[in-house]
């Protein structure tokens, strides 16, 4: 029997070079690096998220996340802190997707779209083509204070699903996933990648137990996922 690919797992919020290691020694295909937020945890100065970036081996993505909506001010920022991905976590305001890759040819740009209504599905299929994966998560930018992720809630995981069936870029799955709901994250939705924070944390550490845990239960799951499918 073919087994269902596991998803690919992005642990975000790293605040040193031991945390990405330890993220990387799990299981981690890639590391969230957290610049400026309005709001949320994580966040770590540029100079910091370029030394974590410098030490990680090149298998491994390193995410940029950002809540800047200029396409010049998220290029320099790439290009000080040198990950190989940047993760837009609001919407570009001035600017375009392909200034950001005419200017950073090799990056990956990966954009956050927050899911809410129907129109969260209209927004993920005008960026798909721009793009070169789509990260849904559960903030809300229409607060006074934003919320661009790391809320540990979840959202509308069938709205997750339709976005995945009508875009054709990889889709990452973020808000709320725990060892308890990832069986039911990978069956219902079947992304490319799953994002974590919270979940893998304790007292805003991160937690080697946790993390075991989660990685053997994503294991176990897909292996369930696959004898149900075949």
């Amino acid at each position: 029997m073919e087994k269902t690919a596991i998803p690919r797992v992005k642990i975000c919020c790293i605040s040193s070079t031991e945390e990405a290691w330890t993220a990387i020694r799990y299981g981690a295909s890639a590391l969230g690096l957290v610049s400026y937020m309005p709001s949320g945890p994580g966040v770590i100065s540029e100079e910091l998220i370029t030394k974590i970036a410098a030490c990680v081996p090149p298998p491994i993505a390193t995410f940029l996340l950002t809540s800047s909506q200029d396409a010049q001010e998220i290029i320099q920022q790439v290009r000080n802190c040198r990950t190989n991905t940047v993760q837009i976590c609001d919407y570009l305001k001035s600017g375009s997707y392909q200034d950001i890759r005419a200017a950073l040819p090799g990056i990956s740009i990966v954009q956050v779209i927050h899911v809410t209504t129907e129109e969260s599905l209209k927004e993920a299929i005008s960026v798909a083509p721009h793009v070169d994966a789509i990260l849904l998560d559960s903030g809300n930018q229409s607060l006074l204070v934003k919320e661009l992720g790391g809320t540990g809630r979840l959202h509308d995981w069938n709205l997750s699903a339709k976005i995945r069936q009508q875009v054709d870029v990889p889709i990452f799955l973020a808000g709320g996933l725990k060892p308890e709901n990832v069986a039911i994250a990978v069956k219902q939705v079947a992304p490319f990648g799953l994002d974590l924070c919270s979940a893998v944390r304790s007292n805003g550490k991160l937690d080697e137990y946790k993390l075991k845990l989660f990685f053997q239960q994503l294991k176990y799951c897909t292996e369930e996922v696959s004898l149900e499918f075949n």
